[in-house]
């Protein structure tokens, strides 16, 4: 079973969030501020951490760049569920790391629902499947429905690094070093005009590059 933590000062919204992801089969731990949770990373391994930004203590800030920079926890997912909604702010919590932002009110269905995205194995899929865009990572091969989509080698990388990690923000700059290398020459505009062509090239499917502005790019299936 997946453990999800729950980390928000609100107890109210703590247990909704838990009662919701609960039903879904998780197995979820809350608590209500930073120091707790912290402590509790040297005996619990989590699957995902749905992280409130205004906490007592230590900020969820602070929290997100310790998670990112441990070894340990550099790769769990993490959603930040928070009232400040501005862009600053959503700029703020996406470059210190987090995968997804998402405001207060919300929904818990939909929290829910990109919890279950983000803690999907989809790593060593062979063919990635959203929705009617089909990539066949072996063949180097793209569909949209029954069109069949003709990728550069590097257009290719990139569709596939970001479908395989679906939700998850990615800057120009991890696009960049992704798909071209931490020596690379090409500078963060390459990185738009290649997004540019992909979606041009996949017609409908265009539409699951998302762009987040001030940061970078995501694959959604979300309208």
């Amino acid at each position: 079973m997946k453990v999800i933590a729950v980390v928000d000062d609100e107890k109210d919204i703590t247990n909704l969030v838990a009662f919701h992801l609960k039903r879904e089969g998780f197995s979820v731990r809350k608590f209500f501020n930073g120091e707790d949770f912290i402590k509790s990373l040297a005996k619990e391994t989590y699957d995902c951490i749905i992280l409130d930004l205004m906490l007592p203590g230590i900020d969820g800030i602070s929290i997100t760049k310790f998670l990112k920079a441990n070894e340990k926890t550099a790769n769990i997912p993490l959603i930040m569920l928070t009232a400040k909604g501005s862009e600053e702010d959503i700029i703020t919590g996406l470059e210190a790391g987090a995968d997804n932002y998402v405001t207060k009110p919300f929904s818990p269905r939909v929290l829910t629902a990109k919890v279950k995205v983000l803690t999907k194995k989809r790593k060593d899929e062979k063919i990635i499947k959203r929705n009617e865009l089909s990539i066949d990572i072996e063949k180097h091969r793209v569909n949209c429905g029954t069109e069949l989509i003709t990728l550069t080698p590097t257009e290719f990388k990139m569709l596939e690094i970001l479908a395989k990690n679906e939700e998850k923000v990615f800057t120009r700059e991890d696009l960049l070093n992704r798909v071209w290398g931490y020596s690379a020459s090409p500078t963060h505009r390459a990185v738009d005009v290649h997004i540019k062509h992909i979606r041009e090239k996949l017609g409908k499917c265009g539409c699951y590059l998302k762009t987040i502005r001030g940061i970078g790019y995501k694959f959604s299936l979300e309208k």
